[in-house]
């Protein structure tokens, strides 16, 4: 995916806001560093990074539903822009059942490590994992895109977290089953963003953070 996107770049990007070039520049440049790896963990970081690149928002730990709800607002305006649907077609024909796994899976819930590390009872984590659970699968039978997405990468978030912060082991097994789940998800969705942003150069889309500053 990265050739075609790169190439259809080239094309264009003499028209382009300079904001909108430095996003799609920096995210093709993890999208294919993502592609140039069989390795999982590498894949799944630099997918991550890609995919922040583009939204151009650093995550804090120290706010973490704030951000999680800004990068689901950023969702929301792809799925406005969204002409041909790709993200639809993502979520209900290539990924359903890689999407279930992960809503079921406790591993990328930010609760259960919460009660993990003594912060609530077992009880609070399993009544919030039933309640979410169930407002997710009903936004999935609704097929609510933009929700059922932001769900999704709020417990990819989870995984982030757990791998970047030195919570898992390099090429370790106890996570195999959600980290292949998230990077495949990942791939396919990083690509559908940075068309759906190539699609719409007249949109606002801010200054991105981090600009390049002359030596």
């Amino acid at each position: 995916m990265h050739d075609a996107l790169k190439a259809r770049h080239r094309a264009v990007r003499d028209t382009f806001p300079t904001n909108l070039n430095l996003r799609i520049h920096r995210s093709l440049s993890w999208l294919k560093a993502s592609e140039s790896t069989d390795d999982v963990d590498s894949r799944f970081i630099f997918l991550w990074i890609a995919f922040n690149a583009a939204y151009a928002v650093e995550i804090d730990d120290r706010y973490r539903t704030a951000e999680q709800e800004a990068f689901k607002e950023f969702i929301g305006k792809l799925c406005d822009l969204d002409a041909d649907k790709k993200l639809g077609k993502l979520v209900w024909d290539a990924f359903p059942k890689a999407i279930r796994g992960l809503l079921n899976n406790r591993f990328v819930f930010a609760r259960f490590w919460d009660y993990q590390n003594g912060k609530m009872e077992e009880s609070e984590w399993k009544d919030a994992f039933s309640a979410a659970n169930a407002a997710a699968h009903r936004a999935v039978g609704q097929r609510e895109v933009q929700k059922v997405i932001g769900i999704v990468l709020s417990r990819i978030y989870t995984l982030r977290n757990q791998i970047v912060h030195g919570g898992s082991t390099f090429g370790g097994q106890v996570n195999r089953e959600q980290l292949k789940d998230c990077t495949s998800f990942l791939s396919h969705l990083i690509p559908t963003i940075i068309e759906i942003m190539l699609d719409s150069p007249d949109t606002l889309w801010g200054e991105a953070c981090y600009p390049v500053v002359e030596a």
